[in-house]
Order: C-alpha cells, then structure tokens, then sequence
C-alpha cells in the first residue's frame, strides 16, 4: 500500500465521493492498490480491467471509430476509459490506464507510451473545476517498471485533483461562515 493511495481514500471520505477504477497495461494492479488500503471499502465501487480492445467498447463505452482509427492507446481513449467506468459502476470519480509496458510496441506506439486519466464531478457545487484531466507518460524500464510507474502516476493525478476539490470546498464554507456567498 502506497500513501499516496493511502491519501486517495482518506480524501474520498473526507469529501464523501466514491471511486471506479479501469484499467488495461495495469491489469489490476491500481485496483489492488487502492483496496489495501484499510477503509477503502467506504469509497470504492470496484474495477474493470478491460484489457482486449473490444472490452473497453462494450464495457466501457469508449467510441469504436476512435478505437478503430488510433488504436486502445491514446488519450482520448483514457479520458473515455475513465469516464465510462465513471458512469458504469456508478461513482464520483473515475481513473484509467492504457498503455504500452513491452516487450512489444502496441498500436504503432512505442514500448513506454501510457496515458492516464481521472475523470469527476465539475461545476461550482463540486469545488472541481473540471470534469476530466489526462496525463501522458512516457516512461522508462522494463515491463514491470512501466506498470508500477503507471499506477503511481494515475494515483498522483488523482489526489491532486481531490486536494484540489477539497481546497475549493474549505474555500467556500469559510467564505460563507465569514458572510460571504
């Protein structure tokens, strides 16, 4: 268990929000992260590791033309990877990986190429201020390497984006208990 995953769960409790997971070059492994971490059952709703291209079309609902045209790793595909694991299992936020981790290059991308995405609540209620974010790596190492990196990444982006929420949130109840609006 990482802190950083540690800091994850304590934060989507703190703010009462609930996480999905999907994942392809991961295949679990952010999933694993997050539930060893004691709590996590409070805020996790659960994962899909769509690993088969196919998977993330009929599971997650990421567009079959996008799919057909740049292949599974690219950054529109995380950002609807996240987004539709988001809407499938029903919670707050939604995290996804896609990538390259060897030996082979894979949809004409080179062994290292990872996208990763958080997708969440936006809008002035939510102190977020948008609904998704995607973060390209590239990386170095071998296969185990890139994997462990990637989760590490995904989970990084994750909590700055709900440190972000909760600064915004502390931001707007002291602007009301100060008798602001």
């Amino acid at each position: 268990m990482s802190s950083t995953a540690a800091d994850v769960v304590r934060l989507l409790i703190v703010t009462g929000r609930t996480l999905a997971v999907a994942e392809s070059l991961t295949g679990g492994l952010v999933a694993a992260e997050i539930t060893a971490v004691p709590g996590a059952s409070k805020v996790f709703r659960g994962s899909v590791t769509a690993y088969a291209t196919a998977l993330k079309q009929e599971l997650l609902g990421v567009d079959g033309d996008l799919l057909a045209a740049r292949g599974a790793v690219d950054p529109q595909v995380a950002a609807q990877m996240a987004a539709g694991v988001r809407k499938a299992l029903g919670a707050d936020w939604g995290i996804a990986t896609t990538g390259v981790a060897g030996p082979d290059p894979q949809d004409g991308q080179p062994v290292g190429t990872v996208y990763v995405a958080v997708d969440g609540p936006s809008g002035a209620d939510s102190g977020s201020a948008s609904g998704g974010k995607v973060e390209a790596l590239r990386l170095n190492g071998d296969r185990a390497e890139i994997r462990r990196e990637s989760v590490r990444s995904v989970l990084a982006v994750l909590l700055r984006e709900l440190a972000g929420e909760q600064t915004g949130n502390e931001r707007a109840q002291d602007t009301e208990q100060n008798g602001g609006f």
